[in-house]
């Protein structure tokens, strides 16, 4: 009987010894530690606040009749094709140039001038691909977006020429 006491005596003090309730004796091994937060929140920037601004739409000059392009962020991912300015209207087409792929986000900013070139005020066209719809685009995705955008109501009588600029592109 001696001979058997041992050998259980050592199995229950091993099965003791490995028990499956964590230690709360010490910190967590680092193979287990949780991430840190992802940083949402930069100390000495402010977030975002209305639409964006194009500043180069005060820098151009367009002559009577006139539709020009006026510097924007995106300007060597794209091209504009039949841009005019007639009937109190800009209008063309945003052409794709840096890849083809879907395009998720589009915006085109209109400035609209006097006979002066001088900026009477902003007007903008938006594309947004809804995602949650699912894609029911089949084939090549579309390489152009068309566009036209009004001149503002308060700037409609004296509107004779415009400028567009793109401040926001997103595509896959």
């Amino acid at each position: 009987m001696k001979s058997l006491l041992a050998p259980t005596l050592l199995t229950v003090v091993l099965l003791a010894g490995c028990s499956g309730s964590p230690s709360t004796d010490g910190p967590e091994p680092a193979a287990t530690a949780r991430p840190a937060a992802a940083v949402t929140e930069f100390p000495g920037l402010a977030a975002a606040t209305g639409e964006p601004d194009v500043p180069s739409l005060a820098q151009v000059h367009p002559r009577p009749g006139q539709a020009i392009r006026a510097a924007g962020p995106f300007d060597d991912r794209f091209q504009i094709n039949g841009l005019a300015f007639t009937d109190g209207r800009v209008s063309g087409a945003v052409r794709i140039t840096s890849d083809v792929s879907t395009l998720l986000e589009l915006q085109v900013v209109a400035g609209f001038y006097d006979a002066d070139g001088k900026l009477l005020g902003t007007s903008r066209f938006e594309h947004h691909t809804d995602e949650s719809a699912g894609d029911t685009h089949t084939g090549a995705p579309s390489e152009s977006e068309p566009f036209s955008i009004a001149v503002p109501t308060e700037a409609a009588a004296k509107a004779v020429s415009a400028a567009v600029a793109v401040p926001i592109l997103v595509n896959e």
